[in-house]
């Protein structure tokens, strides 16, 4: 290639334009990225709904659990997680994503074995909050990795793929349950042991794995030979902090804790963590109750789930293709509660059934989307890190109150009282939604006015990296 072209080049980069060696990069970079990091949380997702599919097999009956012990059981996993989540996320931001989400998962996957270890409702309380707080820091540290490898617009795909992995749990995780629960009896265990088991060691496996593939930092990924290097570092200096060499400073934790828009994502994602997690962990039980064998209910938990991966992966197109998330967040949590609203009020199993799908496809595509969103609009690499930690802790908050309140004592009717709780969270969420969209959009074009009118230098070096998102000329992605 001549000078001119690599001239040409380097400057279509900066100014945002994709060249055909930019398209091969970022291949490459997903290449390296997306696999081995979807893999890991389709097993996070995994290990912490398979208990799920443990119920069906016996395992309240066999611990001896009290009436609300399976509730509690899924309460003290959120609230370790919750505890967890941000210091994890201060960790990875001072040490290397290629040590430290490796040894959560093998981490986690040794606490996914003892589950399958435990006798009693005691021992599966201690289990469940060491596999939370195992589990914490993967889903954060894996959207900030995000953030120092793509550009602002290319990364709520990213994340769709990645979050994809959830849905594709719940119906990977219903077909390895019906087959590993044929396994009952064997070296006198019951089914529901081998289900702990089997993917416990599977997650460690990858796990070992996991070590030589997960990439460190952009600024020195190995994959990448040094021009590309230098070529990835050009495409995200000029588009965002990611290619900044950011030094930790308390500072821009409380930037992340004083910035309203950093709690209204949080707080979105509470409300449809609620109804995410809920239906995670009693759809199974949800589709049993509609008449269905332990064995049928198992396997029919697969297409809802099979339903939400493709309606992600279709509105992560849609959204990139009109460059819009709120609407489609929105929409999403719509859909989420006609499938409620569905499940509520027809009789027949197939029409609940219809609407176990809706909510499964509402409720996982909102996630999905909202959960890239504070990536792509908080600036400062040390306030994002923080930012997308709070967003998760607070968001599970919501996991927590949902799994409480699906108690038996509410499981009439198909758990409608807290049916209809969730229909309310939803509600609350696209509320929160729209008051994102409103402001951010509207924040946009006052900046926008501000340029036109201003006659000074724009902020560069130190003091831009200081600004962050609040700098004169950032737009928020709506």
């Amino acid at each position: 290639m001549s000078s001119i072209e690599k001239e040409t080049e380097s400057q279509a980069t900066i100014d945002g334009v994709d060249t055909h060696a930019d398209r091969r990069l970022l291949r490459k970079v997903d290449l390296r990225l997306l696999p081995i990091l979807t893999g890991l949380y389709l097993l996070s997702f995994l290990d912490r709904s398979n208990i799920g599919n443990a119920k069906l097999d016996g395992l309240a009956t066999d611990l001896h659990l009290s009436p609300s012990g399976y509730n509690n059981a899924l309460a003290v996993y959120f609230v370790a997680y919750v505890v967890f989540e941000i210091p994890a996320n201060i960790i990875l931001k001072r040490f290397d994503p290629q040590f430290w989400l490796p040894t959560l998962t093998l981490a986690w996957g040794i606490s996914s074995i003892g589950q399958g270890l435990i006798h009693n409702q005691a021992g599966l309380y201690g289990i469940r909050f060491l596999l939370g707080a195992t589990e914490a820091g993967l889903f954060p540290g894996v959207i900030y990795v995000f953030s120092v490898y793509y550009r602002r617009r290319e990364r709520h795909w990213r994340v769709a793929v990645f979050f994809g992995g959830a849905a594709l749990a719940g119906a990977f995780g219903g077909v390895l349950a019906y087959l590993i629960g044929l396994m009952d009896g064997v070296d006198g265990r019951r089914g529901w042991n081998w289900i702990f088991i089997i993917e416990g060691i599977i997650t460690v496996v990858v796990s070992l794995a996991a070590y030589f593939i997960v990439p460190t930092w952009s600024h020195s990924a190995k994959f990448l030979n040094v021009s590309e290097r230098e070529r990835l570092l050009a495409r995200l200096r000029d588009d965002s902090d990611a290619a900044n060499r950011e030094h930790f400073q308390w500072f821009y934790v409380r930037q992340a804790f004083t910035d309203h828009l950093v709690w209204a994502y949080a707080f979105l994602f509470h409300g449809f963590s609620f109804a995410l997690y809920t239906l995670s962990q009693f759809s199974p039980t949800i589709i049993a109750g509609l008449g269905f064998a332990t064995w049928k209910a198992q396997l029919m938990s697969v297409p809802p789930n099979a339903l939400a991966a493709f309606s992600i992966w279709f509105a992560a197109w849609l959204s990139s293709r009109y460059k819009v998330r709120a609407p489609i967040i929105i929409g999403a949590g719509a859909i989420g509660i006609i499938g409620y609203i569905v499940l509520l009020t027809t009789k027949t199993p197939g029409a609940q059934y219809v609407g176990v799908h809706l909510a499964n496809a509402g409720v996982y595509t909102g996630n999905a989307l909202l959960l890239s969103w504070p990536s792509e609009n908080i600036s400062g690499q040390t306030k994002r890190a923080v930012g997308v930690a709070m967003q998760i802790t607070i968001g599970d908050i919501g996991a927590i109150a949902g799994v409480l309140i699906y108690r038996p004592n509410f499981a009439a009717h198909l758990y409608r009282k807290p049916n209809i709780i969730a229909i309310g969270y939803l509600t609350f969420a696209i509320s929160v939604a729209t008051y994102l969209w409103v402001w951010m959009a509207n924040e946009n074009r006052r900046r926008d006015r501000l340029m036109e009118q201003s006659t000074e230098d724009l902020p560069k070096g130190d003091e831009k990296i200081r600004l962050g998102d609040r700098a004169l000329d950032y737009r928020y992605q709506t």
